[in-house]
């Protein structure tokens, strides 16, 4: 179990406390580490379907969309392991640090070779938006949130990224505001949401009213003060992390580029991951949460069919959208259900070792893909065993990238986050610590002021004692006064 991380502070705020002692680190899941494997082969499979095997994408394409299927996997296991992770630590700060440095120095170096590919042509141009605003652009790269924003990816799987912001975001306002166990409540909200107002939500309509540059501005300066209030406490880290959330939510509900239906039913999605967390571990209350839980996956499908793609499409499309989505939601939501009840057995290690580089396969696959394309710009003109024997070397080369910056890049920067969460989880227990005994030992405590002002007594002055006084002697005491002393 986790320490209780949330106080109430004399003003009535709940603030984030220190931990009694550090929590030994988690042991990984092998069974969560399987299924990121997996969805990154599905995700890699999905991306070259056009460059290898046109005829499944016209088949069964139609039926089934590969990669939404492996997104949402991947989502229901961020929702799984993210909210414990931070809870874990006990510390806002140490948990940003993690992700800052788990997220951000690969994606550097994929979005610097996003763009040598978009300037060079490799397969396909930098997109003019990019080109032609790139401050703009690189900004709302650097919030992660530029799908959000209506700016186009320079890597395209960077838009996942973008809900995995916003769903940071989130947790964290619930962590500060002490309310970070009520995943059920918001999983339900976005499911309804998703399901009622989603279809009347139009996609990038705060973009198309305000322009795109003011929105990605506020966007930036909302997020540098959310940051700067994280080394507060009380209320301006609460309302630092609230604004942060709010303008999550607007940002989701009215400048989605997907659609508000479908974004809000991937942060429905992400939600359920965490209550499936809880029910793990006995929280909540079983009946009732397999009753939220089941309402999910039945209010993504049904809200497109209600509403359909939040873009434009042609009927044909439009229709094979639906389909895709509704089976890739379902067969995710069976994939990481069996794979739940199968987590106390062992797991394939392949799928295991390919899970921990999951992220460098992710990211890296589409400049893989893209070099693919131009060599075979006709798919048609080769044969079956000739492009399987392509899809055999595309796995070994984004395998063999991935594993390369996963020891070059990734773990070198989570040890160097993990170190600086420590030392910054540390430092705030150091704080936390010095705060406490000085109110302990000052002069609240104490109802005098002779220890000073930080209830620390003046060097070389001896405390103070109080002489007892002595009970009264018998033959002193008057007839119906009492023998207690004094005070």
């Amino acid at each position: 179990m986790f320490v209780d991380v949330v106080e109430t502070s004399r003003s009535g705020v709940r603030e984030e406390a220190s931990p009694a002692r550090p929590q030994p680190p988690a042991p990984r899941q092998g069974w969560l580490d399987a299924l990121r494997g997996l969805a990154a082969l599905v995700v890699v499979f999905e991306h070259s379907l056009d460059a290898l095997f046109p005829e499944v994408r016209a088949g069964a394409g139609q039926w089934f969309n590969f990669g939404q299927y492996g997104v949402l996997v991947f989502f229901l296991v961020s929702g799984y392991v993210v909210p414990v992770s931070l809870e874990r630590r006990g510390s806002v700060g140490g948990f940003w640090i993690n992700r800052v440095f788990r997220l951000y120095p690969l994606w550097f170096v994929a979005a610097a070779a996003g763009t040598v590919f978009g300037v060079e042509g490799v397969y396909a141009t930098l997109p003019g938006q990019l080109a032609d605003h790139p401050g703009i652009s690189a900004l709302a790269h650097l919030t992660m949130l530029q799908d959000l924003l209506q700016v186009v990816s320079v890597v395209n799987v960077f838009w996942t990224l973008s809900y995995e912001m916003v769903f940071y975001l989130l947790v964290t306002a619930m962590f500060v505001a002490g309310v970070h166990r009520a995943g059920a409540t918001g999983m339900l909200a976005f499911a309804a949401a998703a399901l009622t107002v989603g279809g009347l939500l139009p996609a990038g309509a705060l973009s198309r009213g305000a322009g795109t540059a003011q929105v990605v501005g506020i966007t930036a300066v909302v997020l540098l003060a959310a940051a700067a209030s994280l080394a507060c406490r009380g209320r301006l880290r609460v309302c630092g992390t609230a604004a942060a959330a709010v303008l999550a939510l607007v940002l989701l509900g009215a400048n989605s580029r997907i659609g508000a239906w479908q974004s809000l039913a991937i942060l429905a999605t992400m939600f359920a991951g965490t209550v499936l967390y809880r029910l793990d571990q006995g929280q909540p209350r079983r009946k009732t949460s397999g009753w939220a839980l089941a309402c999910v996956p039945v209010a993504s499908i049904g809200a497109a069919w209600a509403f359909g793609p939040g873009w434009g499409m042609p009927g044909d499309q439009a229709l094979a959208f639906t389909r895709g989505w509704s089976t890739a939601v379902a067969a995710a939501w069976v994939t990481f259900l069996a794979a739940r009840l199968l987590r106390h057995r062992p797991m394939p290690r392949a799928l295991v070792g390919l899970g921990l580089i999951s992220y460098s396969v992710y990211l890296l696959h589409p400049l893989a893909v893209q070099v693919l394309r131009r060599l075979t710009a006709d798919p048609g003109r080769f044969s079956l065993p000739e492009r399987l024997a392509m899809a055999v070397l595309l796995l070994a080369v984004v395998l063999a990238c991935s594993a390369l910056t996963y020891r070059a890049v990734e773990r070198p920067a989570q040890s160097l986050g993990r170190h600086l969460s420590r030392r910054a989880r540390s430092i705030s227990f150091a704080k936390g610590s010095l705060a406490k005994g000085s109110l302990a030992t000052g002069s609240f405590a104490t109802g005098s002021f002779a220890t000073g002002p930080a209830g620390v007594r003046p060097p070389g002055r001896p405390p103070r004692r109080r002489r007892p006084r002595p009970w009264p002697s018998p033959a002193a005491v008057r007839p119906g006064r009492s023998t207690r002393p004094p005070g």
